[in-house]
């Protein structure tokens, strides 16, 4: 299974939300779960360091003939089940070269549950741009992170692209509802992540990965 999580506008939350699902994957399934970074901001959200070896979007510059078994040579082992495939500083070529594609179909047949933070869609340019969509496109299940922003729905509605599943950040004093945030952009809103300060703090201090705070766990794990 290859959930990637995505965002329509900044600030949205998608890698906090991207990296606690794949904890809780890691913590809950048989086979522990894949990170995969397609943003760059994971490690730090994680609480680790950051790579300075290559990563995904390396073995993506490398071409389609770049052999498949490379990928698991760049993961990194986390705690608890969890491993991050970091994002390098490679610049992808053109996505219809059959590299994503590639790189689809080895996540694909992965017995972990494998979560790729694509992150912002709409905010990335050319190629990279044109990269991001791909890989949403050719997941199991598309995941959009988003709060009900009129603003972020709008430009969700006009990356072209209905999600499986919509997480929703609910923050106080939001006109919209959950229901609302549905019938904008014709999918469920599967999960809802409450305004809570403690995940603020764990990112802060570098926790995610250690200690997920509950209310983030519970969303989820209901997701």
């Amino acid at each position: 299974m290859v959930i990637t999580c995505w965002g329509a506008k900044g600030g949205a939350g998608t890698t906090v939300v991207a990296a606690a699902m794949a904890v809780h994957a890691a913590a809950t399934s048989e086979h522990g779960a894949l990170l995969v970074d397609l943003d760059g901001d994971a490690p730090v959200v994680l609480g680790v360091a950051p790579s300075d070896g290559p990563g995904v979007r390396d073995w993506l510059d490398a071409g389609p003939g770049t052999p498949p078994d490379g990928l698991a040579r760049l993961e990194e082992p986390l705690a608890g089940g969890l491993a991050l495939l970091p994002c390098g500083s490679g610049a992808p070529g053109p996505a219809s070269d059959g590299s994503v594609e590639t790189l689809m179909q080895v996540l694909g047949s992965d017995r972990r549950t494998v979560v790729v933070d694509v992150g912002c869609l709409t905010g990335a340019a050319g190629a990279d741009r044109a990269l991001r969509r791909r890989v949403v496109q050719l997941g199991d299940r598309s995941v959009l992170v988003t709060r009900a922003c009129y603003l972020a729905l709008r430009r969700a509605s006009d990356a072209g692209i209905v999600p499986d599943d919509v997480v929703l950040l609910a923050e106080p004093g939001r006109a919209l509802r959950a229901d609302d945030v549905a019938h904008a952009l014709g999918a469920p809103v599967s999960c809802t992540v409450p305004f809570d300060p403690a995940v603020a703090r764990a990112v802060d201090a570098g926790l995610l990965l250690a200690r997920l705070p509950a209310s983030l766990r519970r969303a989820v794990g209901h997701g």
